[in-house]
């Protein structure tokens, strides 16, 4: 890892650390484009196609039903699963919001009222590791908030078949449509409807940049769908001082590293962390881990920034904004109203990443690439909607009338002024 001392970087020169890679959309574009238009123009053959294509699996058919398919797992991941799922459940289920209603003035009633997104897609990536924990962060909310058609898209394996705990996981969330399919296709698939895909109004969960590009295209188009957010590869930000504790910090670092080479690591350390330790430990674990090729290429391309004091620290970490920030310092929690800008926050030293991965209960959908500057992760609100409403008593009506009728003649809207009048008339 590079190694910056924050009191020598020009402004110029932060500016250049807390920007990521550079995402060359318009050769990806070029790409998925005609992926988009051939699922649009040929629905479930070009699927079939496609999969064949990419996944190099035949497929008799493009979708499935979880609740037709046993699931077997053994005890040790279906317990597992099971705690995930209940913990994840139970942290959104405490988003739910309560209607708000709100007399304005004498007669005037405004309410504010939330309602589920009908019909929602779940993105849930394969290829280099099976994530039935990406599965579960979006399926546990579009159940708890209410969504009827749910459609959750995953590639599948060369012989068309996917993972149990996918299964197992659509089963617990009532989900009753499989879309065996990844990629720009999967997405197209869910925008656009085909003979067997339900067409969807949002589309969620990460993928790689082709899934990105098509969520990206797809709702600027005539599907007529949004996304959760843009992204980018994963990343973790780690505060550290003097009382970390190396072998931990080390430990998320490569946590986060291992996801691809393109996963963004920084830490993070004032002047007392030891940082040799740092380094023995980064060498040692990195030896031990299967994706270790992963893991040393993003930590190449990764930094270490050292600061005077924790004030700096938190500065740069809310000017990078990171998708994970890790706060291991003492008393970690006592600076959480420095966090301005991060997608989720772990404190102290026994609070890994990991854990919000899979199991504490938030939701690792998060804004990356600098996103969590302006998004929130996926939570419950995600997948509702608000809608206002008013009413208005006979008394309302004289009391706003004539605001209404003043501020509609200023804009020159001449039929807004009448909806007022021919009421205050019939009351006069």
């Amino acid at each position: 890892m590079k190694l910056y001392r924050y009191s020598s970087l020009t402004e110029s020169e932060i500016g250049r650390l807390i920007q990521r890679p550079k995402m060359d959309f318009t050769s990806v574009f070029g790409i998925v484009e005609p992926i988009l238009n051939q699922v649009e123009q040929d629905g479930d053959s070009a699927l079939k196609a496609l999969t064949k294509k990419f996944e190099r699996a035949d497929l008799d058919a493009v979708t499935l039903n979880p609740h037709e398919i046993s699931a077997s797992l053994p005890d040790e991941i279906k317990s597992a699963i099971d705690t995930a799922f209940e913990n994840i459940s139970a942290f959104h289920k405490a988003q739910q919001v309560t209607p708000l209603e709100v007399e304005t003035m004498n007669g005037v009633t405004c309410r504010r009222v939330t309602r589920p997104i009908e019909r929602v897609g779940l993105y849930v990536p394969g290829g280099t590791a099976v994530l039935p924990s990406t599965a579960m962060m979006l399926s546990v909310p579009a159940m708890l908030a209410g969504c009827s058609t749910v459609v959750l898209a995953t590639p599948p394996q060369s012989d068309g078949t996917i993972a149990p705990e996918i299964i197992y996981i659509a089963q617990k969330a009532g989900i009753e449509t499989i879309l065996l399919a990844g990629g720009a296709q999967a997405v197209a698939a869910m925008a656009y409807g085909t003979e067997s895909v339900p067409k969807v109004d949002k589309i969620f969960g990460p993928g790689n940049q082709f899934v990105t590009a098509a969520k990206m295209i797809l709702q600027n188009s005539e599907a007529q769908i949004s996304i959760d957010m843009p992204a980018g590869p994963s990343e973790v930000l780690v505060i550290a001082d003097s009382e970390a504790n190396p072998a931990y910090v080390a430990a998320d670092l490569l946590s986060q590293a291992e996801h691809g080479a393109d996963s963004q690591v920084v830490l993070v350390a004032t002047s007392d962390f030891d940082l040799s330790a740092l380094e023995k430990e980064l060498e040692a674990q990195l030896n031990q881990l299967p994706r270790k090729e992963f893991a040393s290429d993003a930590l190449e391309n990764s930094f270490t920034l050292v600061v005077n004091s924790l004030g700096e620290a938190f500065d740069f970490s809310n000017k990078y904004a990171p998708e994970h920030l890790i706060v291991n310092v003492r008393d970690a929690e006592t600076y959480q109203d420095k966090i301005l800008n991060a997608g989720s926050v772990f404190f102290g030293q026994f609070t890994p990443e990991s854990v919000g991965d899979y199991a504490s209960g938030t939701n690792h959908t998060l804004p990356t690439y600098g996103y969590a500057r302006m998004y929130s992760g996926v939570n419950l609100s995600s997948f509702q909607k608000s809608i206002t409403m008013q009413t208005l008593t006979e008394q309302g009506i004289k009391n706003i009338g004539p605001t209404v009728e003043v501020l509609a003649e200023l804009e020159g809207l001449q039929a807004h002024k009448n909806a007022v009048r021919i009421r205050l008339k019939d009351l006069e």
